[in-house]
């Protein structure tokens, strides 16, 4: 394996108003390539801001970040965006779908940023969709799939580009059991498929089909630990069996 993400000393201070918020206190950690690694913490730990700044949606107020090799945290607004672009797929608890598109639109709108023909853009996002159950409802819209629909088509999206990384905010969030494993089975897949993915989470059960986790508190490391009990979807004995 070699280091993929490699964070050293990073801080994140929030001024609001006359108040510093130390929202990440010198954390160093390193994410292998093709790691699958959940990032836990109660509310406030800090685990959303640092997912912000490993998703090069936002920058630290100190300390270095380095993303295959390359050395982000120094990057202005537009190098980050097109890090972000080619190397990171994202999946959002309210999966943060256009209303007004097709779940194919959807999936094929990183493509648009790409720069690649609207053929090509239609091919590969029916690939994605095929691959995550999804090729019968490409022309769907948003309100007119479920949830599990909805968050499958983001994954969808989250893969269109091939990224190297795929960052999960709380994918089974607004999810019940029976759906919630389903998606992960589609995570864990996309692990096995050679993907880096991170997991914030604050469900210890979900946590468990990662194979390490991280802690945070008080925007610090607690713990940071390999996973022995690894829970997989395939796993004849899950403990949540699919109906």
């Amino acid at each position: 394996m070699s280091v993929m993400i490699s964070v050293k000393e990073l801080n994140k201070t929030y001024i609001m108003g006359p108040t510093k918020v130390f929202a990440l206190r010198g954390v160093t950690l390193d994410i292998q390539r093709n790691e699958f690694v959940a990032l836990m913490g109660p509310s406030g730990s800090g685990k959303s801001t640092l997912m912000n700044l490993l998703g090069c949606l936002d920058t630290p107020t100190s300390g270095e970040y380095w993303l295959n090799g390359i050395n982000v945290s120094t990057m202005e607004d537009n190098d980050l965006a097109e890090v972000r672009n080619k190397e990171i797929g994202f999946i959002f608890q309210t999966f943060n779908l256009l209303p007004r598109l097709s779940a194919l639109e959807n999936v094929a709108l990183p493509l648009v940023y790409a720069g690649m023909s609207k053929a090509a853009r239609r091919d590969r996002a029916m690939q994605v969709l095929d691959a995550v159950g999804l090729g019968d409802r490409v022309e769907h819209k948003p309100n007119e799939l479920s949830g599990g629909q909805r968050q499958r088509v983001a994954i969808a999206r989250a893969l269109v580009n091939d990224p190297s990384i795929i960052l999960a905010d709380e994918p089974t969030g607004n999810l019940d059991t029976k759906t919630s494993i389903e998606i992960m089975g589609i995570l864990e897949k996309i692990h096995q498929q050679g993907n880096t993915v991170i997991l914030v989470t604050h469900e210890p059960d979900i946590a468990e089909h990662a194979h390490r986790s991280v802690k945070l508190r008080d925007g610090m490391v607690e713990s940071d630990e390999l996973n022995d009990n690894i829970i997989t979807v395939d796993d004849p004995d899950h403990r949540y069996k699919k109906d």
